[in-house]
């Protein structure tokens, strides 16, 4: 498994090579990226859910696994970030740069940077491109409340409204009836493979935006910060780590165990970096963490497999 890993983690990488040198050439620019992340997360992630959905038959017991991994990943997600929170204590939550690590150092780019992982590594396992989307679904959910609270300090923004409006949620509405009714069965083939080589693209556009962001960034300056090594130490190997122990107090399958690790140990999710330029607060440390996070997954999320 360690090679797997190692060589999709590469490969995945990889696409962040044709965004770095178009920037460098001139031929795309920084006022490009927004109509990239709209396509990106408002067409990307629906389809990604909707093709993961398409391809599983509906099982009372898949069903049962899928509950039990949203509990568990929405519930460890929480028991970190409350403990980054107490371990930094009231005033130096009270610190921006501080309340952007609670956040970082739980929400990870599951579905466009994890999706391909962990079907390299379980590839009879359809499942997992379900478990996926509910990791996804479950950070979403966060993000959009918690999340935003840490990054202004507002209590107001975790509400209902914040928690179910957002495209993760909405991706998820769409493909629960071909899962639960078997649409597939009743799509034209054209069509199928349509919604498949749009799920496809979103893993190769992701990183894409990553490597213009990369390409505009001063890349000296993004290793000088002390907060970005904490950041990549909680998100890339104490996070997956807590994570894979809650979730083994049950008696679920492998699939699940693993799936949990691995999905848990992926880079900082972009969703971090939209929602800080969103609200004026610390992009600049946002883009840092996803940058770090992303560059040393190569070397951590291989040594992730070494516990399965």
């Amino acid at each position: 498994m360690f090679s797997i890993v190692l060589s999709n983690v590469l490969v995945t990488l990889f696409y962040l090579i044709p965004g770095f040198i178009l920037r460098k050439m001139g031929k795309v620019k920084p006022e490009h990226l927004p109509t990239l992340s709209a396509i990106l997360i408002y067409i990307g992630t629906p389809f990604l859910e909707i093709s993961a959905f398409m391809h599983m038959e509906f099982s009372w017991t898949d069903v049962g696994n899928m509950g039990i991994f949203f509990a568990v990943t929405f519930a460890a997600q929480c028991l970190f970030m409350l403990t980054v929170r107490l371990i930094l204590g009231r005033r130096r939550f009270e610190i921006p740069k501080s309340r952007l690590l609670v956040m970082s150092s739980v929400m990870g780019n599951v579905g466009f940077f994890g999706l391909p992982i962990i079907s390299a590594i379980l590839p009879d396992h359809p499942e997992v491109a379900c478990y996926t989307t509910v990791f996804s679904l479950s950070m979403n959910i966060l993000a959009f409340t918690v999340g935003v609270y840490c990054l202004t300090g507002d209590k107001n923004y975790i509400s209902f409204k914040a928690a179910f409006l957002n495209p993760s949620v909405f991706g998820f509405v769409l493909a629960l009836p071909f899962y639960l009714f078997g649409l597939k069965a009743y799509l034209p083939a054209a069509l199928i493979s349509a919604i498949d080589l749009l799920r496809g693209m979103t893993t190769p556009l992701c990183m894409f935006i990553l490597g213009i962001r990369l390409a505009s960034a001063a890349f000296r300056e993004i290793w000088n910060k002390p907060i970005v090594y904490v950041t990549a130490l909680c998100k890339l190997l104490l996070f997956p780590l807590f994570s894979y122990f809650l979730v083994s107090l049950f008696g679920v399958p492998d699939s699940l165990r693993w799936s949990v690790l691995i999905l848990s140990g992926v880079p900082c999710a972009s969703v971090i970096l939209s929602l800080s330029e969103l609200h004026g607060t610390e992009p600049d440390l946002a883009a840092d963490c996803l940058f770090v996070t992303t560059l040393l997954s190569f070397l951590t999320m291989p040594l992730l497999t070494l516990v399965m």
